[in-house]
């Protein structure tokens, strides 16, 4: 599978490349969506005059303070009726989670809402925290009640100051009873510190390692207590069911060469051109989608541009929105030189616990930098092509698979700009295009 045909902004039609006074930039009224803006643009919530929206959960829009608090009584099974998939990359059923909790807790089980958020492109969490803490807390206290754990822990990252203040003011107008059961974590920094595995390690012994190892956390986690390990945007979302409100909306954050970068709620049935549309539309010709943030993968924009997001259609094709990351490549930016950078990150993110982890994607890095330099030694693509294939499962913690997933999805869909790379040429008019592959702002 090679990079196919770009989309140009025309490619979306008149509602993707005419601005509207909403913050979706789009003027199709069934299409838009709510949006967080980057700083520059505020962060003001609004919604374009006369638009119909779609039945959403509204993570981001709802009220702001503590709501009445359902019943926990049959929320796993809830859950599970819901199909309710994690939100935290891996999308594994919420119902099932917890269950598997709740049948080993007796009582005294640990909830970690996982708010750590390490992935570059993806600002979701923090956003959440900042603006619905409430939410948060809520789906917390009903997750801490339905697999019996007395105690809550909240795992925020250190560099998230209005989400961690967020969540500390939302405490305090909560009751003394319900404090007495949370506290706070500041995650450190680091792409890792936000597996779960990784977070009760931080928690127990100080050192925010992954590992793979049994037992998994839902067996024996803090304190080797069973432990349920959710992301807040979960978390949020299983309040939202336990007050009778459809799971059908996600969050993601869209970057890259679209008009209006940042984060949006969008109904889980849309289309990648339909969250391109709401971004104000394609800035400059698309080529590729990074689906997913740094552990996700490259696709061919015209592979999934009428592909709707909703996980079973995407893991049919092969996808995983992940931790709902959509990146868009312009035409003109060289994806080897986006790949080298991605690369060279996870490298510098190693957990440092095992050879191929620590050796084996610096030796990576270096091959796809000299490629991305066009200066490669003679057998550079062929050891990437031989490495992609052998890094997987060989492992400590999953970190060597995310990259060699990314990296195998890169070879696939730049597979002529490799090989061009390969005899130090280049076909993009840049290697180092501004917009290629730049961290998507914070607005906490």
């Amino acid at each position: 599978m090679r990079c196919g045909r770009s989309l140009s902004p025309t490619a979306l039609g008149p509602a993707a490349t005419r601005a509207s006074p909403g913050c979706s930039g789009s003027t199709r009224s069934a299409s838009a969506a709510s949006c967080w803006r980057l700083p520059g643009g505020g962060v003001a919530f609004r919604r374009p005059p006369g638009a119909r929206w779609p039945p959403m959960a509204r993570l981001l829009g709802g009220p702001a303070g503590p709501l009445a608090m359902p019943s926990s009584r049959h929320l796993i099974g809830e859950l599970e009726s819901a199909n309710l998939l994690g939100r935290g990359g891996a999308a594994f059923p919420v119902g099932r989670k917890w269950r598997a909790v709740a049948e080993r807790a007796s009582g005294r089980a640990v909830v970690l809402a996982n708010g750590a958020e390490g992935e570059p492109l993806s600002l979701k969490d923090r956003t959440l925290m900042a603006t619905r803490p409430h939410l948060v807390i809520d789906g917390a206290l009903l997750a801490a009640e339905a697999v019996g754990a007395p105690d809550i822990i909240i795992y925020v990252g250190a560099k998230h100051r209005a989400a961690e203040a967020a969540i500390r003011g939302a405490l305090a107008e909560r009751s003394n009873q319900l404090r007495s059961r949370v506290r706070m974590m500041s995650a450190p920094d680091g792409y890792v510190a936000g597996e779960e595995s990784a977070a009760v390690h931080f928690i127990n012994a100080g050192d925010a390692r992954p590992t793979t190892t049994p037992p998994r956390p839902f067996e024996r986690g803090v304190d080797g207590r069973p432990t349920l390990v959710q992301n807040v945007e979960s978390l949020a979302m299983a309040a939202q069911i336990a007050r009778g409100i459809d799971a059908n909306t996600g969050l993601v954050t869209v970057s890259g060469a679209v008009r209006k970068p940042g984060l949006q709620e969008i109904d889980l049935g849309w289309t990648f051109s339909d969250v391109a549309a709401a971004a104000g539309g394609l800035a400059r010709p698309v080529q590729a989608v990074l689906l997913g943030g740094y552990f996700g993968a490259w696709a061919p924009v015209d592979e999934v541009w009428a592909l709707p997001i909703a996980a079973p259609s995407l893991r049919a094709r092969g996808f995983t929105l992940g931790c709902g990351v959509v990146h868009a490549l312009s035409e003109d930016a060289c994806g080897v030189d986006a790949t080298a950078r991605i690369m060279a990150y996870l490298a510098s993110q190693s957990a440092r616990q095992c050879g191929p982890c620590l050796f084996g994607l610096h030796a990576i890095g270096e091959c796809v930098r000299r490629l991305a330099a066009r200066s490669p030694q003679a057998s550079d693509l062929d050891r990437l092509s031989r490495w992609s294939g052998q890094l997987a499962g060989r492992g400590a913690c999953k970190h060597p698979d995310g990259a060699a997933g990314l990296l195998g999805s890169a070879l696939s869909v730049f597979a002529d700009d490799f090989a061009a790379h390969q005899q130090r040429r280049c076909l993009r008019r840049s290697t180092s295009h501004p917009a290629s592959l730049q961290p998507v702002a914070a607005v906490a």
